[in-house]
């Protein structure tokens, strides 16, 4: 009975065309009126919408009981006739002959994601320790806290962070590694949440300012991280990149926050490619070290691009805070906030230094020695110049350890590679000048190697403190040859501690292997290998 009834209803209005055409012509031969046979196929044309409405639809109309012919359902002879079926397509025949039309189905409704709680970040109230759960701090920032496997807040940000919050200046005295960038990352991205308004202009409204292209890398990098529930948008402005590609993406994406060197934002300004004067949030990473490096005059210039200091919000951080950076913080500050979070503490309690005392010639064999013991651990060696750098570098390479090269000289794109390769494990081995000595957090760097030791002694603490980040342990070791050896009086003095000196073991004084000559095919570019190639012709 179910086949015969959808091939019937479905078949109505062919029938009924078929009675109209002859009603039609035996109308036309008596010269029934042209009216009527608009009145006819009127009705025919609305019985055909009927039946291409659905044959459910169709049944409520006709008062049919589904239910009802389910029960008295009986073998009728199959249709032959093909009809349309609801969707356009033409009905095919079972395996007993009755024809099948397709049934309706409901759509499939998208599964709901739990929603996120606090309940999912359980972290249990201890003494002497502050939780980030203790900060109004908004869900999505807080469930991106617990992806990034934050618990405890460190020194810095368990002083900070209310005052912060709350939207006051600050000055904070804290080194790398003790948790300072998460401190102006979590305070923007938590007040920036509360002012919905300006999300679909392209506004900038919040500006970090770095001295280092790699220390806007990273922080970049940590904020992007904890805005990934947020809807907040952050472009880093650096050097040595494509310029145009970067004012493209500034000029055609909504951006919220900005993180860049002070010489390419300058550069911006200038182009009016980025508006500040709508910016609340100011922060200045690393301002001594903005200072040392001559960037003042021009991160004056790019504040005075900003709203009056009454108007935003100015956080400033910095190693040290010598007389100068007083100074700066009372023109751009409003009543900030003292925060010192222990900036030695990195350098005492957590890393455990040590000093060789060896000779200038003695000091490679330490090192080669030294990389062998611990050919699995990760390990950066620093030294003051960019020459000797390179040309420890080299020696290295033709000692046939694998390592990579960051210093000043290397164009932007192969720092980035280089660090990636060392950051990821494929290179165990870094050897660096400075500029990578601040800003730059890399997991499970167990050594830290002080080639030749800094001439000044922030230097030192700011070197030992790519290892034993955030609690962890690590272990620095530093070679006091003739000249360096000057440099651990002021040293000590600065960490306020006595650091141990002592003479390497035998197994550490074994002279390398002789080394592959610099022009060797396993050391020369790849460039130089190629041989050249007549042209087909």
């Amino acid at each position: 009975m179910e086949g015969f009834y959808d091939a019937t209803i479905l078949s109505l209005p062919y029938k009924l065309f078929s009675l109209l055409h002859k009603s039609l012509s035996i109308d036309s031969q008596a010269g029934t009126s042209s009216m009527i046979k608009k009145n006819i196929i009127s009705a025919g044309n609305k019985i055909q919408q009927l039946a291409r409405a659905g044959k459910l639809k169709l049944g409520r109309v006709l008062g049919v009981n589904k239910k009802k012919r389910q029960e008295n359902s009986d073998p009728i002879p199959a249709i032959e006739k093909q009809v349309k079926t609801i969707d356009g397509n033409r009905a095919g025949k079972s395996h007993d002959g009755d024809i099948t039309t397709p049934r309706y189905r409901a759509p499939r409704q998208k599964k709901r994601k739990k929603s996120w709680n606090l309940d999912s970040f359980p972290i249990e109230p201890v003494e002497g320790k502050v939780r980030f759960h203790d900060f109004d701090i908004p869900l999505s920032v807080m469930r991106a806290i617990f992806d990034q496997g934050f618990e405890y807040c460190t020194t810095i940000q368990g002083k900070a962070l209310g005052d912060v919050l709350a939207g006051k200046d600050l000055i904070g005295k804290a080194n790398t590694g003790t948790g300072k960038s998460a401190v102006f990352l979590i305070t923007i991205l938590s007040r920036l949440l509360e002012k919905r308004g300006a999300d679909k202009k392209r506004e900038v409204r919040a500006l970090v300012l770095a001295p280092t292209r790699e220390l806007v890398m990273q922080i970049a990098k940590d904020g992007e991280g904890l805005a990934k529930y947020s809807n907040i948008v952050i472009q880093p402005v650096y050097g040595g990149v494509d310029y145009q590609k970067q004012m493209d993406s500034l000029r055609s994406k909504r951006c919220d926050v900005v993180i860049a060197t002070p010489g390419r934002l300058i550069d911006f300004l200038g182009k009016n490619v980025v508006d500040l004067s709508k910016c609340k949030i100011l922060v200045l990473d690393e301002a001594d070290r903005m200072l040392d490096m001559g960037f003042i005059p021009d991160v004056r210039r790019i504040v005075g691009r900003t709203p009056n200091r009454r108007e935003r919000q100015t956080m400033l951080f910095s190693a040290t805070v010598p007389g100068d950076v007083t100074r700066l913080a009372s023109q751009w500050c409003v009543e900030p906030k003292m925060v010192e979070a222990e900036p030695d503490q990195v350098a005492v309690e957590t890393v455990e230094q040590t000093v060789y005392l060896a000779t200038s010639e003695d000091k490679y064999k330490v090192l080669y020695n030294l990389i062998k013991q611990h050919g699995e651990d990760r390990i950066l060696v620093f030294a003051n110049m960019k020459n000797e750098t390179r040309k420890l570098s080299d020696r290295l390479q033709r000692n046939g350890i694998d390592c990579v090269l960051l210093s000043g000289d290397v164009q932007q794109n192969k720092r980035v590679t280089r660090l990636e390769r060392f950051r990821s494990g494929k290179v165990k081995v870094l050897v660096a000048t400075d500029v990578a000595g601040r800003g730059i957090h890399i997991e499970g760097i167990t050594f830290v190697v002080n080639y030749t030791l800094p001439y000044e002694p922030e230097d030192y603490v700011h070197r030992i403190g790519r290892t034993g980040r955030a609690g962890a342990a690590g272990r620095a070791v530093s070679f006091a040859c003739e000249e360096g050896a000057f440099y651990l009086p002021e040293i000590e003095a600065f960490i306020g501690r006595k650091l141990e000196c002592i003479v390497p073991e035998e197994s550490l004084l074994k002279p390398p292997p002789k080394g592959q000559a610099a022009g060797h095919k396993k050391y020369q570019h790849k460039s130089r290998q190629k041989k050249y190639r007549r042209p087909k012709k």
